[in-house]
């Protein structure tokens, strides 16, 4: 049997490509974005509790209540900006999932939704999937920042989204207050909407302050934020995050939302609302990776790496033109199979495969994994 492929052009992500040779020849795996240390063991106890406690049914479809109260009271602790939790969250089987149904809410055949690249690998598989046309600018190398300048001449009468990610997956680049202000003045008296991918919300790094739509109440209103639990409490196997939005978008989201997932894990939920107690548990969660970022910096000055500074993520790119005219990709995989060291190469996040001679490499981790993994490539050539 045969079908007319909905994504013709979409072939194995580069993850699954870079962890299958990382397994193959029993390599550290630096690429995929995942930490290798446990979550929090009173996190997985309350897990353990809500399931002997008899939670093991449907939730709600729009995610456990006194969890999306839990929410919206920490988005004003953290943004000043009150949320109805009945009207404006809905909880989601992950970050991906979230984004992936924010587009299909609202995108049709024909519509253009501006992308920054390099990008995240969903988002432009999610806008064709929807008929919609990806409209591509590439962030300035190495700074890797917007320019803005070139987005006010791609918007058209067709722009329907603009997607905006900080801290930013893969480059670790973070979005300032001037970012912010330049957004407002594309979008203002205008019909487009924003996606602000904003899972890597807490791991922000060198007391920048992470600039949140959430802290727009104007942008809000025209906006879809989604967020990951997996990135904050290092379970990103739980697969759990939530979006926020104006209560009109959000009415339209859950459209999608209850066809496709309907309901989302009950029992980590339940966790979930009782762990959000800890606010000590997010907030102090940029010192410690920042303190994972810092130290594999030290350990990568001994390498001809040139470093491209990452403010927020799981990441950090490195340039290696200095030392090799290899593409990207034939380096990371002459890295897994001859060095040992899975990473990822940056062309993987263009669509055009644009090649800086980038890798980016994943540093939370285990500083005994970091120090394996760096010595790998100290006597690099």
């Amino acid at each position: 049997m045969q079908i007319h492929s909905k994504l013709p052009e979409v072939s194995t992500t580069i993850f699954t490509v870079m962890s299958s040779l990382a397994v193959e020849h029993n390599a550290v795996n630096l690429g995929q974005g995942f930490p290798d240390f446990m979550m929090s063991e009173k996190l997985i106890a309350l897990v353990n509790d809500a399931m002997k406690n008899g939670f093991n049914q449907y939730a709600h479809m729009n995610g456990l209540p006194l969890l999306r109260e839990k929410l919206a009271e920490k988005v004003e602790k953290l943004y000043q900006t009150k949320i109805n939790s009945d009207k404006q969250i809905t909880v989601t089987p992950g970050g991906t999932y979230a984004i992936y149904t924010a587009l299909t809410t609202v995108l049709q055949p024909g519509d253009e939704v501006i992308v920054f690249e390099p990008a995240y690998d969903s988002y432009i598989p999610n806008i064709e999937i929807n008929g919609a046309k990806p409209i591509l600018i590439s962030l300035q190398y190495p700074d890797y920042s917007i320019p803005w300048d070139e987005v006010k001449t791609k918007v058209t009468e067709r722009t329907r989204m603009i997607m905006i990610n900080s801290p930013h997956n893969p480059t670790g680049a973070v979005l300032s207050e001037n970012d912010i202000e330049e957004l407002r003045s594309i979008v203002t008296n205008t019909n487009i909407l924003i996606l602000s991918d904003e899972v890597y919300e807490h791991l922000i790094f060198d007391d920048i302050k992470h600039q949140s739509i959430l802290l727009y109440p104007d942008l809000l209103e025209r906006s879809f934020v989604c967020f990951s639990f997996g990135k904050t409490y290092h379970c990103t196997g739980w697969k759990l995050g939530y979006c926020i939005s104006s209560s009109s978008l959000m009415k339209e989201y859950r459209k999608v939302h209850q066809f496709n997932c309907f309901s989302c894990d009950t029992p980590k939920q339940v966790a979930l609302t009782e762990y959000l107690k800890n606010e000590e548990a997010y907030l102090s969660l940029g010192s410690f990776i920042q303190t994972k970022r810092d130290f594999f910096r030290e350990l990568m000055k001994a390498t001809p790496f040139k470093l491209i500074p990452s403010h927020g993520s799981y990441f950090e790119c490195y340039s290696y033109a200095d030392f090799s005219n290899e593409n990207d990709f034939d380096l990371a995989v002459r890295l897994t199979k001859e060095k040992g060291i899975a990473t990822i190469p940056l062309s993987s996040f263009y669509k055009n495969k644009t090649d800086n001679k980038v890798l980016r490499f994943c540093f939370a981790k285990k500083e005994e994994t970091l120090q394996k993994a760096v010595l790998k490539l100290i006597k690099l050539k």
